[in-house]
Order: C-alpha cells, then sequence, then structure tokens
C-alpha cells in the first residue's frame, strides 16, 4: 500500500499546502521517536499538556518534511521545503486516516478490551500463534486514542492475521477506535475498576467497552463475569451476533471443570465439543489463569484445535510491567510506579517491591488513589489488606483521602496532606537501607519526591531496560526445546548492567542458573536474596568456605581444584555437594582434556561426599561460520566425554555447552541447559534485528561555548578550530568507560537526531563536542550508545568487541532500571 502527501491530503479532506509530492511510510506523534526522517508524516496533536505543533521547527531541523497541522505555523514561511496537511482536528485526522488503511485488509482481526489483562492476552495469542500466522499486533501496550492507530496503521499485506486492545478512559472513545480495528472477532476480558473514575458505574464501563463489537460477527466471553454476559444477552444487536462463551460456574461452549495447581504450575483441564482436555500453564496466580482461559477460547472460537498448542502453552512467557528503579539515598532502591495509582497496578507494584530482596525494610509512599469509584472506607481497607499481603513495613500516606482513613492501616506510618507538606517534614536520616516503591497519581507529582530520594551521584548514567531485557530471553527461550534448562551469565557485574538488579528479575523471570566469575559475586548476590542456585566459573581455594556458607556450586576444571574442594566437603561434613565438571574440548582454556578422563571418572567414583550437577564445555567460536566445521566437532566431543563420565556414574546428569551464539546457530546442542550471556543484552551475529536494546549510556550537555577561529580544544592542544565553531561540554569521560580512542573524531556522540564528533581529547570526567549548525542547548540528552548508536557499531570503531564496551563503564556510573 503506497501513500503520498496528495493522497492522505485526500482522504483526511486537508488543505494542502506545499511543493513537493512525498511518499509516506512512517506515522510520528512524538517528536523524539523518529524512526526516519524521510518518509514521515508528523501528526502535531494538542493535549491537555503538550502541543505538537511546538516542535514543528526542532523536527523540521532533524529532517522531517511532512506535517499535519491544525494551523500554520507563524514562521512557515522558515521550512522551504516543508509540506502542511492543514485539518480542523489533528487527532481526528490521524483516526481517519488509519480507518481508510484498515479497510484495504480483509483477513482475521481480533479486537480486545477489558479493563485488565488486555496486553498479556494479546502477547500470548501472538506467542501461540507464531509460526501459523504472520501477526501484526499493538506495540507494548498502544492501546489509546493515538495508540490504537499507530498500531492499526502497522498492518500491511506481509500478515495474515491481527490482534489489537482497545483501552478507554472515557465515554465517547470506544465508537472512535471501533472504526479504526473494525474486529471481525471480539474478546472482552473483565471489568473492574481501572479508569473507573470517569464512569457512573461498571455496567455503563461496560457498555463502552462493548461498543467495539457492534459490527463484529463473533464475541468471545466469560459468563463469570454476569455483567458482561447480562449486557450481551439483553443486548438487541450484541445478541444476534455469534457468541463464544467459557465459564467454571455455568454450562458454557468451553467448559472449565478443574485447575489444578502444582508448585508454579497450573493445570487447566477444560471440555469443549464433548471432548475433555487439558493443558499446563507455567503459572499459579488467578490473573494468569484468567488470561489463558481467554486465549484458549479465542483458539476456540477461531476454529484451531487448541490441543496442537499445548506445548505453547507450556512456554507463556511473562509480560513484564512497567517501573523505574534506581539506586537511592544511604543505600536504598528506589522504586518509581508513579505515573499512574490504582488498586490492581498498586498490587503489582508491591509485587515488584516484595521482589527487592537486597532489602529487609521495605517502605511504600502512597498517594491518594484517584480512580477507583469506591468508598473511601472500602477502598482502603483494600488498600491495607494489600499492604499487609505483601509485607511493607512502613507506609507514607500523601493526600486528604488516604490520611483520612489513617486509622485502617496497622503499621509503622505517617501521613501529609500534601507533597510539599511531605517535602517540607523530610529528612535524608529518614531513609536508609530500604526499599521505597513511589505509587501516586499524576497529580501529585511525585518526581519530586524521587528527585530527593534519588542518589544524585553523577549525571551521566546508565539505563537498564528491563523490558528489553525479558524480550530477550524470551526470544533465546523461545528457540529452546520444552524441558531444556536456561542458565545466565551475571558475571561482571552483568555485563556492566547491575548485580542483585539484575539477577531479581532473572529469579523472577524463573532461569534455572545463575553463572558468576568468582565467589565474591555469588556471594553479593546470596546476601541480596538470591535464592537461585548459583555456578561459580572460577573457584578459589581461599574462598571455598564462603562458597560452602552461602551455597555456591563450583566449576570443577582441574584434578588440582577437584581434589581441593573434596577436602573442604569432607571437613564441613557436608554429602553429594552439587559441582559441575568443565571439559576442554577445543577452547584450550580451562577444562579436563580428552585423555584425562578415565583418571577423572575414577576419582568421581571415590568422591561421595561431592555430586555431578552438571558437565558442561565451552564453544570457541560458535558465532563465525567459518569454524562451523570445528563447532560441530567440540559439540562431538563434548557428546562422546560426557556421555562416558555418565554412563559410569549412573545417574542423571545435565549437560551443556552452547553459549548465546549457540542457541541461535546450534539447535542440535542443546542438551539439557543452555547459557546465555551477551544475547541477554540485545547482541547477536544473526537475529540482531529481533533483540532489544536493554542498555543506554548518556550524559547531559552541561555547557555550550563559541570557539574562535585557530583557537584549540582540550587538553595537548589535539584539535584546533579551522572556523568559527560551537561546542558542548559533556560530563562523561575515559572515567567513566569512554575509550580515549574515541577522541579527535574518531568517534561520536548522539544529541537531539544528530552525531557531532568529539573533538579534542576526551578528558577523565568530561569531552568536547562539535555542534555547529546544529539546535543543541544546554541540558539537552547525549546519548553515548543505546538504539541511537548501537554497543556494537561502537566495538567496531574501537577494533574490539560488546562485552568490552559494556564492562567497561565505570560503577560511578550511576544505573537506572526500566520496567513496564
Amino acid at each position: 500500500m503506497i501513500y503520498t502527501t496528495a493522497k492522505i491530503s485526500g482522504i483526511i479532506n486537508a488543505k494542502f499546502i506545499g511543493k513537493e509530492e512525498n511518499t509516506i511510510k512512517y506515522l510520528l506523534i512524538d517528536s523524539r521517536s523518529i524512526i526516519s526522517t524521510e518518509n514521515t508524516l508528523f501528526f502535531a496533536i494538542r493535549g491537555d499538556r503538550h502541543d505538537g505543533h511546538d516542535f514543528i521547527s526542532d523536527l523540521y531541523i532533524k529532517g522531517i518534511r511532512n506535517f499535519v497541522v491544525e494551523f500554520l505555523p507563524e514562521n512557515h514561511f522558515s521550512f522551504p521545503k516543508a509540506n502542511f496537511l492543514i485539518v480542523k482536528n489533528s487527532l481526528e485526522a490521524l483516526q481517519l486516516l488509519v480507518s481508510n488503511h484498515r479497510k484495504a485488509f480483509n483477513y482475521p482481526v481480533v479486537g480486545i478490551t477489558g479493563s485488565n489483562g488486555k496486553t498479556i492476552v494479546k502477547e500470548w495469542l501472538f506467542h501461540i500463534l507464531q509460526g501459523k500466522k504472520q501477526l501484526v499486533r499493538n506495540p507494548k501496550s498502544y492501546n489509546s486514542q493515538v495508540g490504537v492507530p499507530l498500531s492499526v496503521w502497522l498492518m500491511s499485506e506481509v500478515y495474515d492475521f491481527a490482534v489489537f486492545e482497545a483501552g478507554i478512559s472515557l465515554p465517547g472513545e470506544m465508537e472512535k477506535l471501533e472504526k479504526i480495528i473494525q474486529p471481525g472477532i471480539g474478546l472482552i476480558t473483565n471489568i473492574g475498576e481501572s479508569h473507573q473514575e470517569n464512569f457512573t458505574d461498571y455496567k455503563q464501563k461496560a457498555i463502552e467497552k462493548l461498543k467495539l463489537f457492534i459490527n463484529s460477527d463473533v464475541i468471545v466471553y466469560s459468563k463469570d463475569h454476569e455483567i458482561i454476559d447480562e449486557l450481551i444477552q439483553k443486548d438487541e444487536i450484541l445478541s444476534k451476533k455469534k457468541i463464544f462463551t467459557w465459564s467454571e460456574k455455568r454450562d458454557a461452549d468451553l467448559k472449565i471443570s478443574t485447575k489444578q495447581i502444582e508448585n508454579s504450575d497450573t493445570q487447566i483441564d477444560f471440555k469443549y465439543k464433548n471432548h475433555q482436555e487439558s493443558i499446563i500453564i507455567p503459572f499459579s496466580d488467578k490473573a494468569s489463569i484468567e488470561d489463558a482461559i481467554h486465549v484458549l477460547a479465542l483458539l476456540c472460537a477461531l476454529d484451531f484445535n487448541p490441543i496442537d498448542f499445548k506445548s505453547k502453552f507450556e512456554t507463556l512467557p511473562p509480560v513484564a510491567m512497567r517501573m523505574e528503579l534506581k539506586k537511592g539515598i544511604n543505600n536504598c532502591t528506589i522504586i518509581n510506579d508513579s505515573y499512574n495509582s490504582d488498586l490492581n497496578s498498586l498490587a503489582i507494584a508491591l509485587n515488584y517491591l516484595d521482589q527487592q530482596n537486597q532489602h529487609q525494610k521495605k517502605t511504600l509512599i502512597l498517594s491518594d488513589i484517584l480512580q477507583s469509584g469506591k468508598e473511601l472506607k472500602d477502598l482502603y481497607k483494600e488498600v491495607s489488606s494489600l499492604i499487609s499481603k505483601f509485607k511493607v513495613n512502613q507506609l507514607v500516606g500523601i493526600g486528604e483521602s488516604i490520611s483520612s482513613q489513617s486509622d485502617q492501616f496497622k503499621l509503622e506510618k505517617i501521613f501529609y496532606k500534601s507533597t510539599d507538606d511531605f517535602l517540607k517534614d523530610f529528612a535524608k536520616s529518614n531513609y536508609s537501607e530500604q526499599a521505597i516503591l513511589l505509587k501516586g497519581s499524576r497529580d501529585f507529582h511525585f518526581e519530586k519526591i524521587s528527585s530527593v530520594l534519588e542518589d544524585k551521584a553523577h549525571r551521566t548514567i546508565l539505563e537498564i531496560n528491563l523490558n528489553a531485557l525479558v524480550h530477550n530471553l524470551n526470544f533465546f527461550k523461545s528457540k529452546l526445546k520444552p524441558k531444556t534448562k536456561i542458565m545466565v551469565m551475571v558475571k561482571a557485574v552483568s555485563y556492566g548492567s547491575g548485580t542483585f538488579e539484575i539477577a531479581n528479575i532473572l529469579q523472577y523471570q524463573g532461569v534455572d542458573y545463575l553463572g558468576v566469575a568468582f565467589a565474591d559475586e555469588g556471594v553479593e548476590l546470596r546476601e541480596a536474596g538470591i535464592k537461585t542456585p548459583i555456578i561459580v566459573m572460577n573457584p578459589e581455594y581461599h574462598s571455598f568456605e564462603q562458597m560452602l556458607k552461602y551455597q555456591l556450586e563450583p566449576e570443577i576444571y582441574s584434578f588440582n581444584i577437584l581434589h581441593q574442594f573434596n577436602r573442604a566437603i569432607k571437613n564441613a561434613k557436608l554429602e553429594n555437594y552439587p559441582v559441575h565438571i568443565k571439559l576442554d574440548t577445543g577452547m584450550n582454556r580451562l577444562g579436563f582434556t580428552q585423555n584425562e578422563i578415565s583418571n577423572l571418572i575414577d576419582d568421581l567414583k571415590k568422591f561421595n561426599n561431592l555430586k555431578v550437577s552438571s558437565i558442561f564445555s565451552h564453544l570457541a567460536a560458535s558465532e563465525d561460520n567459518n569454524h562451523d566445521k570445528f563447532t560441530q566437532k567440540q559439540i562431538a566431543l563434548f557428546d562422546d566425554l560426557s556421555e562416558q563420565i555418565i554412563k559410569n556414574l549412573k545417574y542423571s546428569i545435565t549437560r551443556h555447552i552452547s553459549n548465546s551464539a549457540g542457541i541461535e546457530r546450534f539447535p542440535n546442542a542443546q542438551f539439557d541447559m543452555v547459557r546465555l550471556g551477551i544475547g541477554l543484552y540485545g547482541i547477536s551475529t544473526i537475529n540482531q534485528e529481533q533483540l532489544a536494546t536493554v542498555s543506554t549510556l548518556k550524559s547531559t550537555v552541561i555547557q555550550i561555548k563559541q570557539v574562535p577561529a585557530d583557537e584549540s580544544i582540550g587538553y595537548s592542544r589535539k584539535a584546533k578550530a579551522e572556523k568559527d565553531i560551537t561546542i558542548a561540554v559533556i560530563p562523561v569521560g575515559y572515567a567513566d568507560g569512554l575509550n580515549r580512542k574515541l577522541s579527535n573524531g574518531n568517534g561520536k556522540l548522539y544529541i537531539n537526531g544528530f552525531l557531532v564528533p568529539i573533538i579534542g581529547n576526551i578528558c577523565m570526567d568530561m569531552c568536547m563536542v562539535d555542534i555547529t549548525n546544529c539546535n543543541v542547548h544546554e541540558g539537552d540528552e547525549v546519548i553515548v550508545f543505546g538504539k541511537e548508536q548501537s554497543v556494537s557499531d561502537l566495538a567496531n570503531l574501537l577494533g574490539t568487541i560488546p562485552y568490552e564496551i559494556f564492562t567497561s563503564v565505570s560503577s560511578r556510573v550511576k544505573r537506572v532500571y526500566f520496567q513496564e
């Protein structure tokens, strides 16, 4: 489907002012989210807190040439190459364009709405149908008045199935989204409290949400949600459609008879078309079970045989939450989740707070909840119950409503009428060695509280996108057989990303093992509350006592280390202590060689105090297809040698040899477990486009200076201005991990859409860049590496590998963690 500015102008009934007809591929509403300057159409949308028209000048400088506007900018003559499409309402124009686009496609479209679970059901349906269908869906949770059109715009001829979620916060919004999505099949998940403040009751909200299905052929829902069932059955239009229902309590098309929970897995038994079947999902919470049944019902309604997808259900991935985690004052951890506040999101955030095992004390700073629609007494009774459930130690309540209900909270507590009152009374000494969750509605401006609690050691930070990390983990998991275990390497401070912060989320995601280089790394994780099995890859004799104390499992790579560790186990009077045998199959680093296997087996038979938990080896060049024959030789030798050991020991032993590249390129080498390392952090040799950027090193422009011609810049006067230039000073230097070889134009930094060259020698704590003719201001964000300039690009420039770039980021650079 080809769109031009002229064609779009006709579709949205715009007045066209311009000189050139351009082809349009991308729609843009956020000036910070440019994908491509060419073929992009910017919609200047006006909202309560922003006006897209204010960003036209900056966008033009960055290269955007096509704009949908509600009025011409006063300085439009300054944009001689711009095309302006003038409309009455830019948001309505965006929706009209995409509604027209949607009509060009006839493949099945599923529309999902409801109060909770929309994103999870969408992502799980994608997970299950991937491979069967070419499926397009909302990115993340783009389900709003702007998110939906941006999502539906992604429809093209390359897909044969679509699933879109739709969310509303006001009456009258769903009719607009229905015209955009035009779903043939509809699913409503449930009706709950989210955005309840704008609806008189649950019934009114359900009526509004059901408008998504006014022109659908099929509606799927649970009869156990009585409000939904009653409204559909009584509606003159909806009741005449094809209805597919599921229920645990009542007669339905899909009858859920039992749910048997074992450990963290759940077995769902169901009866469909007189056949009794079951599936297993790797979750045990009520919400996930309901979401999985919704997916099951959708598959049935779509005439798929759900049994064909049993293995897919068994590997349903967790769908992450949005949150920000930072290092706080006095060794605190700050979790900032103050973008909204309702009971459901509070429960999610408290669950995340509960995962912060590095602190014994947990504090919740909570504002009034403005979106419940409940009586205050009932609302805060439920809040109190949640706080008790997640074992919060201290509550700081901010707002008149929560303060009025102070008697309901039975824990250490203090209340303030406003954020300003809290800040007036704030003392740093009151907050130390604790995990602090900030959970507040936007109106309370909790960013002010975050600011005083946050450790402000350095303006240069390393942002870690935990959503991206989970995405990458799930990508590699998707490459594995259902029973293959996964070990994740978190050595070298998780490749520079952090210690317990990364280990916490990996533990939450259920990885089987964590790998560290040295015992002290494992001790730190244990002291932070990490309970996942940990393998120490480079055990040292002097650390054996600590390893045994903290239940760390050693890599055994030589007879010397084997005998020493066996003596340590005997002295500690331990039995069957798990160890991991390293074989050298061609790396010629650590490990037992082929001619040592016979003696190794003899020793292992004698040493009854230890038990071989796994046997492994290391691929030397799995990422390089020039060495594939050698890699296959390594795999075959490992298979042979490990089999010899297992045959003689006569008990089950896990085997693993594949690293990140091995997972992608050698599926025959999965054995029982794989070891994921650099791939978790977004680096791949063959699937780079499918991985997400995890780490972004960023700083800030702290000063802009005019440098006259013939003046020098920086130490040793290595740079000299050939003409009058403008430079920016950035507080990032070689002590932060910015390699000095990038000095004098060898490297560039990304500022406001411009890659600007480093000028002069990089200093210990700062560097200078040439920003002549660039639209850059003091305070602007600077990207050293991230999406805009990848770590791989930087590594290639320096003649090194991404590992070195990641691990070179100094510990003085503050790590900030984000999660959805």
